[in-house]
């Protein structure tokens, strides 16, 4: 992560205004300033995390306490029938911005937007020893 604070650290810290929905001691949600569709917001942890591998538990806690808060009142105020929750990291994922954020994207009769892909087929002579290998490693 660069020493230069994130654009959302600098919305935390009050240096960028925002539009914002909601804030607690750990988190932050704004509307997204280059929005998808209506409502879109971003839900922010305080803490500056690039990633959420490397996000602390209790912030990624607080992240999951207030996204449910936050999306019942999105659908209320907009709306919305559906909504994406939308969360990349790192570069190759997508994310633009090294500082955990989750994108709420609500969704409409009308919208034509697609977070769809081909599936695919689990191997299952590897499974087993992924999944053992991807356990083993949370201890």
């Amino acid at each position: 992560m660069s020493e230069e604070p994130s654009i959302f650290t600098r919305i935390i810290d009050g240096e960028i205004p925002s539009y914002k929905l909601y804030e607690d001691q750990h988190v932050i949600a704004i509307l997204d300033i280059q929005p998808l569709t209506k409502g879109h917001a971003l839900v922010i942890p305080k803490e500056p995390a690039p990633s959420m591998d490397q996000l602390s538990e209790d912030s990624a806690a607080a992240l999951g306490r207030a996204l449910p808060k936050i999306s019942r009142a999105i659908l209320k105020a907009t709306g919305a029938t559906a909504y994406n929750l939308i969360q990349n990291n790192g570069r190759e994922a997508g994310m633009s911005i090294a500082h955990v954020h989750i994108h709420i994207i609500p969704r409409y009769p009308e919208s034509t937007h697609s977070f769809v892909w081909p599936y695919g087929e689990i191997d299952h002579s590897t499974a087993p020893t992924l999944a053992e290998d991807i356990a083993a490693a949370m201890d």
